[in-house]
């Protein structure tokens, strides 16, 4: 069985796992504010 890939640092992990969140957080709220502001026609 092969190894599979670390992060190099800590650091790294903190950095895309908020990346992650944000990212998440974007996609959710996109269309919601689109809503919102009449743009749901896109959707």
């Amino acid at each position: 069985m092969e190894e599979r890939e670390k992060f190099g640092s800590r650091l790294g992990f903190i950095l895309v796992s908020a990346g992650c969140a944000i990212g998440l957080g974007n996609v959710w709220k996109f269309p919601y504010i689109c809503g919102q502001n009449g743009g749901a026609a896109l959707f």
